[in-house]
């Protein structure tokens, strides 16, 4: 088995070589520039971790772990452009390097690119592997557009919250896994376990989001402190605090999130710390342990070697203690 370090390096490197120096050139210098923000590669690399547990020569699936970089990064540059986001890994967003208009685009443009890639797979597998990969690209559609939904309510709850992370961002990493899993030879049932692995670690890894962007650090986590609070997204620390919060804090909540004139600085540390008096922190971090403990049952399953699955075990740790 491969490193994750290794792993990355290799993929990267593969990144680096794509010929994407296509016209006209105001559509796909975005796509290059999102592509060389660089990142941890998540998806990709569990995609290829998921096919190295069988075979060894993750080179032949860098296509479809292109494509799902790539997909990613599409989801992520209309997801900043919706947010009207300002920073992407530390670096100024394609809407704020460029325009509204050419983040559409060139996003668009990405898209097509990532299913290119993706239908380079052999074509014993192709079917299985474009039909999950087109029904998980509508689930985060079917995602994004809860969490757009849930802006405007103050009744949201857990178990809603809960489906809309699953879609918005877990199946995309069980996707990954599973493709993996499936272009290495895996049983049905393995390939499978694998999905479930992903779909409970992006549950937690989702949460430990919504938990670093209200107590993280910029230079850590390369977008802005405070983002979701000023968005008023109902995260996972907002449907609690709304859930749990006793009448003076349920009252200042709700006229910051009524705000529509404020100074940004002031309602974040407001809103942290009314967060931080009803004790929403420890929920989060609970619910990220539980999800944890569920991807781990799921990958114990896998009926491999453990040491095998070590790297992967490694990796959902490193994942879930992240510096907040």
């Amino acid at each position: 088995m491969l490193s994750v370090a290794e792993l990355l390096e290799r993929f990267n490197a593969h990144l680096a070589g794509l010929n994407l120096q296509r016209s006209p050139r105001g559509l796909y210098e975005p796509v290059d520039y999102v592509l060389s923000l660089g990142g941890k590669r998540i998806r990709p690399i569990l995609m290829l971790m998921a096919y190295n547990l069988y075979k060894e020569d993750v080179s032949a699936i860098f296509s479809p772990a292109t494509a799902i970089e790539v997909y990613h990064n599409y989801t992520l540059l209309h997801d900043d452009l919706m947010d009207r986001a300002d920073r992407r890994r530390g670096k100024p967003t394609v809407h704020k390097v460029w325009n509204d208009n050419v983040a559409i685009l060139s996003g668009d443009a990405m898209l097509v690119l990532a299913y290119q890639y993706m239908a380079q797979v052999p074509e014993v597998h192709l079917q299985k592997v474009l039909a999950l990969f087109s029904q998980t690209a509508l689930e985060i559609c079917e995602g994004q557009q809860l969490d757009m939904d849930f802006e405007s309510r103050k009744d949201v709850t857990e178990a809603e919250y809960i489906e809309m992370i699953r879609l918005k961002t877990s199946v995309l990493l069980a996707a990954s896994l599973k493709i993996g899993a499936i272009l290495g030879g895996a049983s049905d049932e393995d390939a499978d376990r694998l999905y479930q692995f992903g779909m409970n670690l992006g549950v937690a890894f989702q949460l430990k989001d919504d938990l670093l962007d209200a107590f993280g650090r910029v230079e850590v986590f390369g977008k802005n402190i405070g983002g979701d609070i000023l968005c008023n997204k109902k995260t996972y620390l907002l449907i609690q605090a709304l859930e749990h919060a006793d009448a003076d804090q349920t009252e200042l909540l709700g006229k910051w999130l009524d705000a529509t004139d404020y100074d940004a600085t002031e309602k974040i540390n407001a809103v942290t710390m009314l967060y931080n008096q009803i004790g929403v922190k420890q929920l989060c971090e609970s619910k990220i342990l539980e999800y944890s403990d569920l991807a781990s049952r799921n990958l114990e399953a896998v009926t491999l070697p453990q040491a095998r699955k070590d790297e992967l075990e490694q990796l959902m740790r490193k994942l879930m203690y992240r510096e907040v």
